[in-house]
């Protein structure tokens, strides 16, 4: 068997792993149905590789070897099937009896290190053993749980303690609005199917911390770095020499990094593997091979474990030790080859990861570094060798993964390219200062803090460099749910310009037609859509309206729901701006409307309340209420002081959004009645589910009404029932959102429809 027929198979085992996005495996009868359509799927794309390849490729390849592809493909899938997390009979998420949580005391041990969520508190998984109901039940248990707790209750646990955890357990749910964060996916990704949320911790008696453990050595690096450079500079230093996972790093200069296209500095990956396998090499240029090769591969595997086993990590590992080897055996290595090799053993060993963001962003920067980097270094000959490598590096790896990026997050950085060259020298000095400093700081950690200091000043100027490109109008734009055709497409153009002469003449006409398959569908479709959306936001009354280009926003919410639920809905929505803000009093939040104004640009905002006035301050007009808005299919009124809050008229419909705890009475329903005439179009009633007078339905006849909540009172329910009125339930039913074409649809992804891992 030839180098041709392995890398076929090895590239038939990838395809197949791909090929399991559209899996599902919820079902057993749609998991079959899907399985039948990847499997014709496998054969398609065998049939067109064996026929281009024995075109264009000339290489001679026996009869029944497209047979065997097909078959490893097929093989693929199956084994990826096998290896999906599924709870076993005992496992603890059996526990929760449909959607309910419950109190329960459980035992086991901690896995993690515990971490700092977002909202001050710590996170860690944890190893169950026996669980404890409220009736005082014991039972044995497994699983995996997600664990939060206090900051006080978990500042002192540590990897291997043997505890018991008090609080409410529960599991994940699907997402209830369109781009929001996927936490029962991120889960079961890691293998767990429930969470706890914990107050109280009981630790078990006659326990020694372990000597040992990689924690022990990370904690010591970071405190080492921590006590030369102070915070959050030695957080952000140990961040880039050790990754993110192992130093809680300020939020606000993670999402500074993030924004600007800096994130992978904050994640271990093979630009670190490089700077570290270099640095080894130039230290023991002087002795032989096998030597080189022993340390190196000592020194790969410490920083291996040290950054806790991450997939990109393990790649640029690989790699490493394949140059190593290259190296002893004075022997010529194969770029490419290596880099497919590497992908493959690692996604043997765990199949799963396949779908890891940073093993697809590893693979897809070190694949834009061997075969794109050197094309842009000869077109950049005219400048200094340095120069021109800092400008083709960073360049070759955004060519290659900027198209992913936008696919997954629905947004483009668009100083990404400037601040990744300007800071790759900054970068790669503080990466080998921090290596540097880290390494003594293990053995003297006095020694290691005044080492660390070189890197203070760098690190100041690199949060400085992110701070201004942050701060920045349009330093990022939100494209929009990005299509899978249209990611292949992209995709399908670059390989052309780096596989066809043509293309790699006219690479100006791949980069226009690129841009024009990112930008031109979220831009049509916002032409053309009318869509009103109610968000799935617990009590709150969130709405944004969509006319043509047009974008109504009602409410911000608070500024957990502005982070996790109105900002996300935005962005893959493809919004970048807000034509009218309206602030109803008691469901808006000043932090809130703040939050959304530092993203995205309000041109209007309506309301009548003076400090959310003061909050934002970027608008091009304030307009205090009661105002009238009107675009074109929709009428938007404020009615202040009234339970009434605001009317949205349509071609065809009213829409009333009322708050049931100012009734009082009927006589602000009798004003209304009377001021309004609503001819015969069909009421929508938008409310918080809160209990509502039965005249205001009988007076109002809904058609529809939609509570913002996530119950309804069985007595609202039948009244309804019995008037046909058609009820939503957002924390039942997810957003719902209504086009005059389709009417009301509800938006919640059902566990039939959507694959665990795409």
């Amino acid at each position: 068997m030839n180098r041709h027929s392995w890398t076929i198979f090895c590239l038939a085992y990838l395809v197949g792993l791909l090929s399991t996005g559209w899996l599902t495996f919820s079902d057993a009868e749609v998991a079959k149905e899907s399985l039948i359509k990847v499997g014709i799927g496998l054969g398609g794309l065998t049939l067109i590789s064996a026929w281009i390849i024995g075109r264009y490729v000339h290489v001679r390849l026996r009869k029944s070897f497209w047979l065997e592809v097909f078959i490893i493909a097929i093989l693929a899938v199956i084994y990826f099937q096998i290896r999906v997390p599924q709870p076993s009979v005992n496992d603890i998420s059996n526990q929760v009896q449909g959607n309910k949580s419950q109190i329960v005391i459980v035992a086991g041990k901690v896995l993690t290190e515990p971490r700092l969520t977002s909202e001050e508190k710590a996170k860690l998984w944890f190893k169950t053993t026996e669980i404890e109901t409220e009736t005082k039940i014991k039972q044995e248990v497994t699983g995996k749980l997600y664990v939060t707790l206090p900051l006080l209750q978990a500042t002192s646990l540590y990897p291997g303690e043997n505890i018991k955890i008090q609080g409410i357990l529960y599991k994940p749910q699907s997402p209830k609005n369109p781009g929001a964060f996927d936490f029962k996916k991120y889960l079961n990704y890691q293998g767990s199917f429930a969470g706890l949320k914990g107050w109280k911790i009981i630790e078990e008696k006659n326990q020694s911390e372990s000597i040992w453990g990689w924690w022990k050595i990370r904690r010591r690096i970071v405190r080492s770095q921590l006590q030369g450079l102070g915070s959050p500079v030695g957080q952000l230093v140990s961040s880039i020499t050790l990754g993110r996972k192992a130093v809680d790093l300020p939020e606000d200069l993670g999402s500074n990094f993030i924004q600007v296209g800096l994130a992978h500095i904050l994640a271990a990956s093979g630009f670190h593997v490089a700077l570290l396998l270099g640095l080894v090499l130039r230290i023991t240029h002087h002795l032989s091979g096998r030597s080189q090769l022993i340390i190196g591969l000592i020194i790969l595997l410490i920083y291996l474990c040290l950054t806790g086993l991450q997939p990109s990590v393990i790649r640029a590992t690989l790699m490493g030790t394949f140059v190593l080897v290259a190296l002893a055996k004075n022997s010529q290595i194969i770029p490419l080859g290596s880099l497919l090799l590497a992908a493959v053993i690692i996604v043997l060993f765990n199949p799963l990861w396949i779908w890891d963001l940073g093993f697809q962003l590893s693979f897809l920067a070190t694949f834009g570094l061997i075969v794109t980097a050197p094309v842009l270094s000869r077109y950049l000959d005219w400048l200094p060798p340095s120069i021109a490598t800092a400008i083709s590096i960073p360049l070759a790896a955004s060519i290659w993964t900027l198209p992913l990026l936008s696919y997954v997050f629905n947004t483009v950085a668009v100083y990404s390219l400037i601040v990744n060259i300007l800071t790759t020298p900054l970068v790669t000095f503080i990466s080998l200062g921090g290596m540097i400093s880290a390494g003594v700081g293990l053995f003297i950690p006095w020694l290691g803090s005044l080492l660390s200091t070189i890197s203070y000043f760098p690190t100041i100027f690199l949060i400085e460099i992110s701070k201004f490109f942050t701060n920045l109008p349009g330093s990022t734009i939100a494209v929009g749910k990005v299509s899978l055709i249209i990611l292949i497409l992209i995709y399908s153009i670059i390989v052309l310009i780096w596989l066809n002469r043509w293309w790699q003449n006219y690479w100006w006409l791949g980069l226009i037609l690129a841009v024009m398959l990112l930008v031109f569908p979220i831009g049509y479709h916002q032409l053309n859509l009318v869509q009103a959306t109610i968000l799935a936001a617990n009590e709150e009354q969130i709405i944004v309206i969509q006319d043509r280009g047009k974008i109504i926003l009602v409410n911000s919410g608070e500024p957990k729901t502005t982070k996790y639920t109105v900002l996300p809905f935005l962005i893959t929505q493809g919004i970048n701006h807000i034509d009218y803000a309206i602030a109803l009093n008691d469901f808006s939040d000043d932090h809130g409307w703040f939050e959304i104004n530092n993203k995205l640009s309000i041109y209007n905002f309506v309301s009548n309340t003076k400090p959310t006035l003061e909050t934002i301050k970027k608008a091009t007009k304030l307009i205090s209420s009661p105002a009238k808005i009107t675009t074109k299919n929709f009428q938007i009124k404020l009615l202040n002081n009234q339970p009434i809050l605001l009317e949205l008229k349509t071609k065809h419909q009213t829409w009333l959004v009322i708050d049931p705890t100012k009734i009082k009475d009927n006589l602000a329903l009798n004003q209304y009645l009377q001021k309004n005439n609503r001819g015969h179009n069909p009421v929508i009633i938008v409310y918080s589910g809160k209990k509502i007078e039965p005249e205001w339905f009988k007076e109002l006849k809904p058609q529809i009404i939609i509570a913002t909540t996530n119950e309804v009172k069985n007595t609202t329910k039948q009244q309804l029932q019995s008037q046909h009125t058609q009820l939503y339930i957002t924390g039942q039913d997810g957003a719902i959102s209504w086009q005059p074409q389709s009417g009301f649809q509800t938006t919640l992804v059902t566990e039939t429809e959507k694959n665990t891992f795409l």
